[in-house]
C-alpha cells in the first residue's frame, strides 16, 4: 500500500463497474475512518496528558506560594 492507503492492485485496476466502485469507495471510507479514529484518539490522549501536567503545575505553584508565605512570615519574626 502507498501513503494514500491504496494497494498497487487498486492503482493498476481501477473499478470497472458499479459494484467495484461501491466496494472501492466503501474500502476507502473505512480506511479514512480508521485513520481519523487513530488521530482522534491520539489527540484526546495528548489533551488528557496536558491536563494532568497542568494540574501538577498548579499544585506545584500552590505549594511554592504556601512555602513563600511561610518563609516570608518566618523572616519577619526574626
Amino acid at each position: 500500500m502507498d501513503s494514500k492507503g491504496l494497494s498497487k492492485a487498486d492503482e493498476n485496476n481501477p473499478p470497472q463497474n458499479t459494484a467495484d466502485l461501491t466496494a472501492f469507495v466503501q474500502n476507502l471510507l473505512q480506511q479514512m475512518q480508521g485513520r481519523f479514529q487513530t488521530m482522534s484518539d491520539s489527540i484526546i490522549g495528548r489533551i488528557d496528558e496536558m491536563g494532568h501536567r497542568i494540574d501538577d503545575l498548579e499544585k506545584s505553584i500552590g505549594e511554592l506560594i504556601q512555602q513563600a508565605g511561610v518563609d516570608e512570615s518566618e523572616g519577619r519574626q526574626t
